[in-house]
């Protein structure tokens, strides 16, 4: 096997890797500092569609992380270049947060309910099931299921909540028609973030703390991957998929002398 070109941009989950439940994990500031004194590009990813941006650039900051604005990529970003690079200009109906809809206003996106060309699912905190029969009517009068992020749950204090990819199967059953997911493990949102810094995906790594998203998405880059415990995945838990990350390490802190 060719041994791998040196680390020179990184990218790196948010929750689980970062913060958990609202709470910097030990070593996320240092292994920040150490990014932002190396100069070299790197980005904090985030399949939660909810938060802009400055909005989460705030939140971590209120935690005493320091990210530039620059620096984050969600799946609202992700989903929003897809759709530009697709139908420049278009139409679409969202369910969703903020995060989303600002994301889709700033390509020039219009939001209606009146024939659009897509349906775009993001997270949300209500999921009003009004709102979700007017996209099931969508969808089957011919507008396009896209869906920011699969996962199917959450975190939160009181235990999981459903997430994204748990509503979109409910719009699946119904209509029939499968979304396309423009967030984790789709490697579109690791290819498009890295065009954003200008990175190259054979020298770069991933950083996650779950296999079937950001391992997954980081292997299909192309990225030198690694696994942190400190999410949702344990080292038990590794052995039962099919492919492997290139590292496993205990928590974030292991990896400040990396940089």
């Amino acid at each position: 096997m060719a041994e791998r070109k040196p680390i020179e941009s990184w990218l790196t989950d948010m929750d689980g890797v970062l913060i958990h439940e609202g709470v910097p994990i030990p070593g996320a500031a240092e292994f920040l500092k150490r990014l932002r004194e190396s100069g070299k590009p790197f980005l904090v990813l985030t399949n939660n569609s909810i938060y802009t941006p400055r909005d989460l650039q705030a939140r971590l900051s209120r935690m005493g992380l320091d990210v530039p604005v620059d620096n984050i990529w969600t799946s609202a970003l992700a989903t929003a270049k897809f759709l530009e690079d697709q139908r420049p200009g278009g139409t679409a109906y969202v369910i969703g947060e903020a995060g989303l809809t600002t994301a889709l206003h700033d390509i020039g996106y219009i939001l209606t309910d009146h024939e659009p060309d897509y349906v775009v699912l993001g997270e949300t905190r209500t999921y009003s099931f009004e709102a979700l029969t007017r996209a099931i009517r969508l969808i089957n009068g011919g507008a396009r299921f896209i869906c920011t992020n699969p996962d199917e749950t959450g975190p939160s204090t009181e235990g999981p909540l459903p997430a994204t990819g748990a509503v979109a199967a409910l719009i699946t059953k119904a209509t029939g028609k499968d979304p396309y997911f423009a967030g984790k493990p789709n490697p579109l949102m690791m290819r498009t973030g890295l065009n954003a810094i200008g990175a190259h995906s054979e020298t770069s790594a991933m950083i996650g703390d779950r296999m079937d998203t950001d391992v997954l998405a980081g292997l299909e880059a192309g990225m030198e991957t690694f696994l942190v415990l400190t999410g949702v995945t344990t080292h038990a838990d590794v052995d039962r998929h099919p492919f492997r990350p290139s590292w496993v390490v205990d928590s974030i802190a292991d990896l400040v002398d990396r940089v």
